[in-house]
């Protein structure tokens, strides 16, 4: 069997700035009280007059991550995308990624897992390179939150977390022992899922309903988080799929080299990290500058503290997310 092993990482995000500041302009709110919550000064927008989408955004981040790894666009054989924000209800966006770039006809493979998304996209593309099925795939994780969010006071609570971007790494066959993905480890509980949801358009409420009803002080387009509920659940979580994660290796917390939590709330972060009394310097964080980015959050974050030089070679990486569903999970990397 063989190993995945990461070969390229790149990013991006819009070039729109919007400051805690900004947003008091449309909503009742102030720097501190989002700082103190939440832990983000500023997220990124996307510029409607730009031409950035979800997809757009995707290809952007994936021809970095391309180019870094020394590879063609030809030499990609699959696909992952993972979104909670497509630009179209469907197709999804590994195609268009695929059309955009303009590859061969190959597989493409969309996944919806919100927060934990790109935890799982990454599952996902572990198991095709490990049977032998595919040499390079990449794998995407990009958010246009600014498009579906109410910016108004009534939608404050969940509107000033969430900001918009994408992620993209390369993962390719390797058959160096002890390298690359040593484990990936998925969960969810679907019996709280409407604890953080957008309930919106369905095919249980489709667009004639909608429009029939016609009610302004219908919520359900916007997304609804019981946050105090979801605060809890994640803390827990997430210290179970870190150390499910080490357990599977023979590994102690110790060993954790760098942390890349899923960047959604800066207090959940910084409560793993004492709990697992993790230094400074072993725990990536961005969430200051770019929000909560979803499926995004984990690949952004990745390849920012790969850029910063805080990933070296041998380290020992762990990922790990939780969001709605629940879902959950955690993916360990020898770098």
């Amino acid at each position: 069997m063989y190993n995945s092993k990461i070969i390229g990482l790149g990013y991006y995000v819009p070039e729109s700035v919007v400051t805690n500041n900004d947003l008091k302009e449309f909503m009742d709110t102030s720097d501190e009280w989002i700082q103190e919550r939440t832990g983000i000064k500023e997220r990124r927008w996307i510029d409607p007059k730009s031409g950035d989408t979800t997809a757009v955004m995707g290809a952007k981040a994936s021809r970095i991550a391309i180019e870094r790894a020394g590879l063609a666009k030809d030499d990609i054989d699959f696909i992952v995308f993972a979104t909670l924000s497509p630009d179209m209800y469907f197709p999804g966006g590994g195609v268009q990624v695929q059309e955009m770039l303009d590859m061969p006809t190959i597989g493409a493979l969309d996944v919806r897992n919100q927060c934990s998304g790109f935890i799982y996209a990454m599952s996902v593309a572990d198991q095709f390179i490990k049977t032998g099925m595919y040499k390079n795939i990449l794998v995407i994780g990009a958010e246009n939150h600014s498009g579906g969010l109410e910016k108004s006071t009534r939608g404050r609570n969940v509107s000033v977390i969430f900001g918009d971007g994408a992620g993209a790494a390369v993962l390719s066959r390797s058959e160096e022992e002890g390298k690359g993905i040593l484990s990936s480890h998925l969960h969810s509980e679907g019996k709280h899922a409407k604890e953080l949801v957008l309930e919106g358009p369905s095919t249980g409420r489709w667009v004639p309903e909608i429009l029939e009803k016609n009610d302004p002080e219908d919520v359900s387009y916007y997304p609804y988080m019981n946050g105090q509920f979801v605060f809890k659940h994640a803390i827990t979580r997430f210290s179970e799929a870190i150390v499910e994660g080490l357990v599977a290796n023979n590994l102690e917390k110790e060993d954790i080299d760098m942390l890349i939590p899923h960047q959604a709330n800066l207090r959940i972060t910084q409560f793993i990290q004492k709990k697992f009394r993790l230094s400074d310097d072993k725990v990536f964080n961005n969430i200051m500058k770019y929000g909560n980015t979803t499926a995004a959050s984990v690949i952004i974050a990745l390849t920012e503290a790969w850029e910063k030089d805080k990933i070296k070679d041998g380290d020992l990486v762990v990922l790990a997310a939780f969001g709605s569903g629940f879902t959950w999970g955690s993916v360990v990397i020898r770098w």
